[in-house]
């Protein structure tokens, strides 16, 4: 068994808001090279952390962690629809191997997921059923949150499972963050009809879905413009978690606190919970190097951009 590990934001605005040339270049470079290291890689097998953004996952009943059976695309910013390849008896054997951890995990044989998860497979395997994956939902948008440590047991338990596969090559995906606070609804300040989609918004009409996702694109190129009231990103937060997963010492993600997170970084923060699942998870293969990081804040991305690759040093 190896494991390998790429981190990375991910924005519903990569194909809608353009920052200037030089920047958007970057970022182009920045999933260049972690395509290239997943090809070098060549898995066989995905395991996928990701968030979700009232698309999948809803008040009606919101877990803080799901193992996806079965999985498909919503489709949403134009993202990949349809299923998954998920292996759906190893995702059952990991369910009860986490549950035998004391780890409360909810599971899904019909798990939808949105940009949030398809678009780093996309991104980095070129589509969403490419190479078998099993897909774990972590939330990171609706309070209440679990604490972090117990976030970094989960990952931990997950990798030590991954460690009983010895023939297969395993690459753990963390899609979120970093800083950002796009225009997401909060439920103690949500109208009745953001209440309603919050609660239970599956399965929108067209109309419905362009026009919430008009409002985000149209936040994005405000903010960029200087003239959004959302929450500004914190590049020093960022560099900082991220100089943390660098040093394979992951024990300080313990004692980050939810309300702290999002009074510094931004509500949406709390989806770099799925890089703390991912490099926890590596983090049992032993003592991990760093093959390639990146980071700049994007205005028109909303988003604290960050991708990091790494993997087990043996």
């Amino acid at each position: 068994m190896t494991l390998a590990v790429v981190t990375m934001s991910h924005s519903p605005l990569l194909e809608y808001n353009d920052p200037a040339p030089e920047v958007k270049a970057e970022v182009d470079a920045a999933f260049a090279a972690a395509r290239g290291f997943v090809t070098d890689y060549d898995p066989s097998l995905v395991v996928t952390f990701a968030p979700d953004h009232y698309n999948g996952f809803f008040y009606d009943l919101m877990p803080p962690f799901c193992i996806g059976y079965k999985a498909e695309g919503v489709g949403d910013y134009g993202t990949a629809a349809g299923p998954l390849d998920v292996p759906t008896e190893t995702a059952e054997k990991l369910a009860e191997w986490v549950a035998e951890r004391d780890l409360d995990v909810a599971i899904s044989r019909k798990m939808e997921i949105d940009h949030g998860a398809v678009q780093p497979l996309e991104i980095l395997l070129g589509g969403i059923d490419t190479v078998p994956t099993i897909p774990i939902f972590i939330n990171g948008v609706a309070k209440p949150f679990t604490r972090m440590a117990r976030v970094r047991r989960l990952g931990e338990a997950i990798g030590s499972f991954l460690a009983s596969m010895p023939d297969e090559r395993i690459l753990l995906v963390g899609s979120g963050g970093l800083s950002h606070d796009p225009p997401v609804p909060q439920w103690a300040t949500a109208s009745e009809p953001q209440r309603e989609m919050l609660l239970n918004g599956r399965h929108p009409t067209a109309a419905a879905r362009d026009a919430r996702q008009e409002r985000v694109i149209q936040t994005g190129r405000d903010f960029a413009a200087g003239t959004s009231t959302i929450q500004d990103l914190a590049p020093e937060w960022d560099r900082s978690l991220m100089k943390v997963f660098a040093s394979g010492d992951l024990s300080p993600i313990d004692a980050m606190d939810p309300t702290q997170m999002a009074k510094e970084a931004g509500n949406s923060a709390h989806e770099v919970r799925t890089w703390v699942a991912a490099f926890a998870a590596l983090s049992v293969g032993g003592a991990y190097q760093v093959d390639y990081e990146y980071y700049r804040p994007i205005k028109e991305y909303i988003a604290g951009f960050g991708v990091m690759a790494a993997r087990t040093a043996s």
